[in-house]
């Protein structure tokens, strides 16, 4: 395909990146800034302009090789960014393209140019929808002829091949780490149980809270498959296997599956999914998961989303038929990329549902909830992302516990942290803690757990 670049444009934020360097250079000398200021802001121009006439030149991956070792000290810098994605779009990394261009926009989100060149990129990285929402997006504020040109021979080429593009992609995942609760029990080994007069029981050493190391490996797969213009076909499965040093019993196994259909137009996608999931301990199946969601999403203008999905599971328990329920979840999202030099993105969603028992006469093994996340991450330095989330979710159950004679009522705060480090553009080492404190009216039910991890994660696109 010989129409991926916009060479007349391009030219000109280059000149625009140059011109902004020489007027820096000009306000040092007006206002006299110290010589170690003005020697850097020199540097920078030289390094600005050479990489400009490396990329004019046809040699972008040299130019990609003169800017890279300069993130650290520069990301965040509008003109040094947009010369770093073009390099590295031209030379064959869209995904770090795309990283640059977005701190661009962060910064100025009518920079036109940048918005063209991520278009660019998204298309390179098979991003279809994407692309076209940022083509359209400069093609309407009319940009000279010859891009317009361009734009719309990309548009032609996303509008062509969308009935017959399929996109795969899949990760795995490995960790080791140490769980301080492995079976999320309480740390107290002997209660007091009202139903029998307040005797005091002492529990199974099952029932307590337990230490131990553990192994993880986990993987997956998504299939995307357009089958217009507008709509698309998806689906994915991912595995999860837990496995304790010691505490083979605590051991864990999860499968997931989805298949569904997506429609977008222009900034609206809405979907719609069959999913089912089976979760095991000690290599029994212990609760399988069959049902539906179904999902609206809005592309806003400032690099955010806001979204609103309702999700209906059939919970059933193979060897607990007493415990089966229906559970039905409402929530609605709100994400965005802010600007700055650290490109923080940040996000927040709300919830709220009901697991309805299915058998009558167990109203306690019901429940109502609600619960508040949020989370984000920010750039810490070139290939370093600092990530953290917390989560507050409150459950009321329907009826008094038979043992404790009193309603359950739990307050679970989740929170995580650590750091994504990324080797390459397709393997991320990832240090991490995760915290959990269970506060309940029912002492079996209190806990708190802590667990230290660090995985390695290899991505397929």
């Amino acid at each position: 395909m010989d129409f991926t670049r916009f060479p007349c444009w391009v030219l000109s934020g280059l000149l625009l990146a140059a011109g902004i360097a020489h007027a820096q250079d000009a306000n040092i000398q007006r206002n006299n800034i110290k010589p170690g200021a003005a020697a850097e802001a020199s540097a920078r121009q030289k390094l600005l302009q050479d990489a400009a006439k490396l990329i004019n030149s046809g040699k972008p991956a040299d130019a990609y090789a003169l800017l890279a070792p300069q993130q650290n000290s520069l990301a965040g810098d509008p003109d040094y960014d947009y010369l770093l994605g073009i390099a590295a779009l031209d030379s064959g990394k869209p995904d770090e393209a795309i990283f640059a261009l977005e701190r661009v926009l962060a910064v100025n989100p009518d920079n036109l140019q940048a918005r063209a060149e991520i278009a660019r990129a998204y298309f390179a990285t098979g991003e279809k929808a994407l692309a076209r929402q940022e083509f359209e997006a400069v093609q309407s504020r009319h940009p000279p002829s010859e891009v317009n040109a361009t734009i719309q021979k990309f548009l032609d080429a996303i509008n062509q091949g969308q009935a017959s593009t399929t996109l795969l992609s899949g990760y795995l995942e490995a960790a080791v780490g140490s769980d301080s609760n492995v079976n999320s029990a309480t740390g107290s080994s002997q209660v007091a149980i009202p139903a029998f007069g307040g005797a005091i029981a002492t529990l199974n050493a099952s029932g307590v809270e337990t230490r131990d190391s553990f192994a993880n490996i986990s993987g997956g797969g998504n299939l995307r498959h357009a089958l217009s213009s507008d709509w698309s076909l998806f689906g994915g499965a991912s595995f999860d296997q837990r496995l304790n040093s010691t505490q083979h019993i605590f051991n864990t196994g999860a499968i997931n599956g989805n298949v569904g259909l997506n429609w977008t137009r222009a900034r609206d996608s809405y979907s719609a999914a069959l999913q089912l999931q089976s979760f095991s301990v000690d290599n029994k199946r212990y609760r399988d998961g069959a049902g539906m969601t179904m999902q609206w999403q809005r592309d806003l203008e400032n690099s955010s989303q806001f979204s609103s999905y309702i999700q209906y599971t059939d919970l059933k328990y193979p060897d607990q038929s007493v415990r089966d329920a229906n559970r039905y979840v409402l929530g609605t999202a709100y994400a965005s990329v802010l600007g700055g030099n650290y490109t923080p993105a940040v996000y927040l969603g709300l919830y709220a549902g009901e697991e309805k028992e299915k058998q009558s006469g167990v109203p306690y093994l019901g429940q109502k909830f609600y619960g508040v996340r949020t989370g984000g991450e920010l750039n810490i330095a070139a290939q370093a992302k600092l990530f953290g989330s917390v989560s507050v979710e409150s459950r009321h159950y329907g009826g008094d516990d038979p043992f404790f004679l009193v309603t359950r009522k739990d307050t679970q705060a989740d929170l995580n942290m650590g750091v994504k480090f990324v080797m390459h553009k397709l393997w991320t080492l990832a240090p991490q803690l995760a915290y959990t404190k269970n506060q309940s009216n029912i002492i079996i039910n209190e806990y708190k757990r802590a667990v230290l991890s660090v995985s390695l994660r290899r991505d397929f696109n």
